[in-house]
């Protein structure tokens, strides 16, 4: 554990994707900052795994971009269908950006990437150090930490997740509620008929299945289910697998595992005097589509900048409808595709191809991509 200075201009809480974003971009502008996180180095668990066009944009503002094009694989499209029939196919590979494909990559090597660049700007992540009080008043923010330590700082920012430490202190409220299923998270390696050239979200009576390909052969399988298991093995992968995906999946060997049960929330505000809130401190929601991280790095980016130029107030004024359209968004697709009455599923299945046949697969390719958020 490195010694913190007393002061400094920012505090930044939480050295996930969006904290490291925030950092990276104002060690770019010249900004005084201290980026602390509770866990060691590599000890996060949370497993984002897609990272989308508008955030390659921004990673490329920030010089992280082909670093980490190159560590992951390229996909140019999602597949979605009902059981093994083909609803609809959203293009990536057509959109109006350098970067006109969806990358598989998994969430520590984006934080890796990110930490590298972080270091190469001279800056570095302070750990392992919790947050005890976080007070403010007119003259700045005093921050405590459990070991003791105390820093002073001009603002402070949460991107301490969703239960986060400074939201509590600002006293934001984080409205939403849970979803009532559970997912079961694994990375595999099996035989996937087919292959690994598309995101695959199936939707069926027992719920949705999202399988992607992830660089090394291996797969990530996302799985809702009612209740899941501590520590999903590989009998309960495969079984999850043949419900939803019929005769297409033989997983061969389950190399990590977990369960999350998910919430849709937007917190009532980004900012309260000095303390503002990025990432899943400020937002949470279905991984359908796979937006939030990419939505907190661009909050890390976009806050990183407010506080550069000192243009502070724009900051929720533009990323907080952002999260409500993402977290609309997203709860429709986990809705749409997670329902089990029966009327509802057949109007879905000639719905979702009625769309492509009205040009619409495009349009939504557009939003999982974030392009319209620039």
């Amino acid at each position: 554990m490195d010694s913190l200075p007393h002061r400094t201009e920012v505090v930044i809480v939480g050295a996930g994707p969006t904290g490291l974003a925030l950092a990276v971009t104002l060690a770019a502008a010249g900004v005084e900052f201290v980026i602390l996180d509770r866990q060691a180095e590599g000890a996060n668990t949370s497993r984002a795994a897609v990272v989308h066009a508008r955030t390659l944009e921004v990673l490329d503002e920030l010089g992280a971009a082909a670093e980490l094009i190159s560590r992951g694989i390229k996909i140019s499209r999602f597949a979605v269908r009902d059981g093994s029939r083909r609803l609809l196919t959203l293009p990536f590979d057509d959109l109006p950006t350098p970067y006109p494909f969806a990358l598989m990559v998994p969430q520590p090597v984006t934080e890796a990437v990110l930490l590298a660049r972080l270091r190469a700007l001279g800056g570095d992540v302070h750990r392992p150090y919790e947050i005890s009080s976080v007070i403010q008043d007119g003259d700045g923010v005093k921050l405590a930490t459990t070991s003791g330590d105390t820093v002073h700082a001009t603002y402070v920012v949460g991107a301490d997740g969703m239960h986060s430490t400074v939201r509590d202190a600002a006293g934001i409220g984080f409205t939403g509620s849970p979803y009532a299923e559970s997912f079961v998270l694994a990375d595999v390696l099996m035989d996937w008929t087919p292959g690994p050239g598309e995101v695959s979200l199936t939707f069926g009576a027992a719920g949705l299945a999202v399988v992607a390909p992830l660089p090394g052969g291996h797969y990530r399988v996302v799985v809702t289910v009612d209740d899941a298991p501590a520590d999903p093995d590989l009998a309960l992968v495969q079984r999850l697998l043949d419900e939803r995906t019929p005769g297409q999946a033989r997983v061969t060997e389950l190399v990590w595992s977990s369960r999350f049960r998910v919430h849709h929330r937007v917190a009532d505000h980004y900012r309260a005097g000095r303390l503002f809130l990025a990432g899943d401190a400020a937002h949470v929601h279905s991984p359908a589509g796979g937006q939030g991280m990419n939505t907190g790095i661009q909050d890390g980016y976009a806050l990183g900048r407010a506080l550069a130029t000192g243009e502070l107030d724009g900051y929720e004024a533009r990323r907080r409808p952002v999260a409500r359209r993402v977290v609309t968004f997203t709860h429709r697709m986990t809705r749409i595709a997670t329902t089990r009455n029966p009327a509802a599923r057949a109007v879905r299945n000639l719905a979702l191809p009625a769309l492509a046949r009205l040009g619409l697969s495009r349009k939504i390719a557009t939003e999982l991509a974030e392009l319209n958020y620039r």
